[in-house]
Parts: structure tokens; sequence; C-alpha cells
């Protein structure tokens, strides 16, 4: 189970989405892949990331890949805060206390292809309650078409969404 920290502190993360996030000693502590809004920021920590470059470095030296499996879209977990902080911006933001937030929908993945918005929340996935982003990244280590439902406003879609082998 991951546990997530608020962490403030004296860093410099410039104002922009993809770019290092550095202590005030240059220190690099991690990489800031989300900007919601003015002083908040969703960042990967560098432990993180060097863990995953050494494991894929480890699996190409020995020739095995494992599957990856993409949809192409950034997300949030729901939270009170984040709905919160989403209703500012728009008052009509749906009554929702889990699922997770599309914050942005990569052109010509395979979420877009299949009907998927900036701004959807998915609540269920395979008719089951979505509660965090990692049931979702756990989801798409099955080699299975996954069955979104969608809160768009006020309406519930449906999604099949058969998504892209992007690492073997």
């Amino acid at each position: 189970m991951t546990h997530w920290n608020n962490t403030t502190t004296n860093i410099l993360i410039l104002n922009f989405s993809s770019c290092f996030v550095f202590y005030k000693d240059g220190e690099v502590i991690g990489i800031n892949t989300l900007k919601v809004a003015a002083g908040i920021s969703f960042a990967i920590p560098s432990d993180r990331i060097t863990r995953f470059l050494n494991d894929s470095l480890g699996k190409q030296n020995k020739g095995t890949w494992l599957k990856k499996r993409f949809i192409g879209i950034r997300m949030l977990t729901i939270t009170e805060e984040l709905v919160e902080e989403l209703r500012q911006q728009n008052p009509d933001f749906p009554d929702v206390s889990s699922g997770i937030y599309v914050h942005e929908v990569v052109p010509h993945s395979p979420a877009q292809k299949g009907g998927i918005r900036d701004g959807d929340i998915i609540v269920k996935l395979n008719g089951e309650p979505l509660m965090s982003t990692s049931d979702l990244k756990e989801a798409l280590n099955q080699d299975t078409t996954l069955l979104l439902e969608v809160r768009r406003g006020n309406d519930d879609l449906l999604f099949n969404i058969e998504p892209d082998v992007i690492m073997q």
C-alpha cells in the first residue's frame, strides 16, 4: 500500500509540468507531473524514479520486459480537497466522493479513441467502484478490455477501452 504525505518545505518548483523539483541546495527531489492550480502541483518522488529506472535497466540487461499497458490519461484520485478545488473552478462539478478525475487525455490514445474526455470522472471499473488511481493501474496489469463507468456532468456513461501495449 502506498502512503502519500503532503509536505510543505523550502523547495523550488518551476511553474511547469514535467520539470524537476529541487531543494534550494540543488538536490533533485522529484519530477513535477501536474500543475493543478497556482502553488498546487504533483510530483513523482526521485526515489521512485530511481527505482523505476534501475528496474528497467536490469530487465533490459536480462532481456526480459514486463508488459506495460497504456490508456492515455493523466489522472488524480478524487479527494474532498480536490473536489473543493474543482468546485471553485466549476460550481457545477458533479457530486462525487470517490473515483478518478481525468485531468488530461493524451491525443490519439486508447482513452481518446474510446470517448474519454478531459474532466471526466471514472467512478467504476469493470462494474466495481473505483477508489483510487492504484485500482486502475492494477487493472492495467491484466490482459483485458476495461469497462469504465464515467460521470460526465450529470450523466453516467459506459466506455469499453482497449489498452495499448507500450513495452514488452
